[in-house]
């Protein structure tokens, strides 16, 4: 007979050992690596909504919690305690960047990204800014850093301000920030 206790995934039980280790700024997810307890039902979708069990989560104080134990492994997404570390599903990026501020001018720019979870971003060589083109649509999907691997996909209206101070640069437009260069597109593409 085994000794081994069952745990079944509990949103309630990962948000209280969230709240306990984020006494001050973001846990140190990074550090902590239990194996993998299994699958949760929880998915954050395209948009930012986060699911558990099919249904939205409500409460945005619960959704900031989760967003701050959140560890991406691989190609995987998993919600981490230091004894616990539950897989679940992201569509696209677990953030959004909502909106963008801009200081300075040309080259010496910073852009500041705010995601919908509250996290404060300014893009530079640590948080870079990338797009990706869906060769089907023909669109583009603009991501900014967030930290340690997670990415916010950049929504269409913050992405339409950034284009209005893009430049061009040795063939391509793109957006200073922080004193890097991100190319969006070639220009010969326009």
């Amino acid at each position: 007979m085994s000794t081994q206790n069952v745990v079944n995934p509990s949103a309630a039980s990962l948000a209280k050992a969230a709240e306990a280790a984020r006494k001050t700024g973001l846990p140190p997810v990074h550090l902590w690596n239990p194996p993998l307890s299994g699958d949760m039902d929880m998915r954050i979708a395209r948009d930012g909504t986060w699911f558990h069990e099919g249904s939205p989560i409500q409460r945005p104080a619960l959704v900031k919690l989760f967003s701050s134990i959140l560890k991406k492994e691989g190609a995987e997404y998993c919600l981490v305690t230091p004894v616990e570390k539950w897989r679940i599903t992201v569509e696209d990026a677990p953030f959004v960047a909502l909106d963008v501020s801009r200081s300075g001018e040309g080259a010496a720019q910073v852009l500041t990204f705010e995601t919908h979870v509250g996290d404060v971003v300014h893009a530079g060589p640590d948080h870079p800014i990338s797009v990706v083109i869906d060769q089907a649509a023909g669109t583009p999907a603009p991501y900014v850093m967030v930290r340690n691997g997670l990415q916010a996909l950049i929504d269409r209206k913050t992405f339409y301000r950034l284009m209005d101070c893009a430049t061009e640069e040795d063939g391509w437009l793109g957006i200073y920030s922080g004193g890097a260069f991100f190319p969006i597109i070639r220009s010969d593409a326009l």
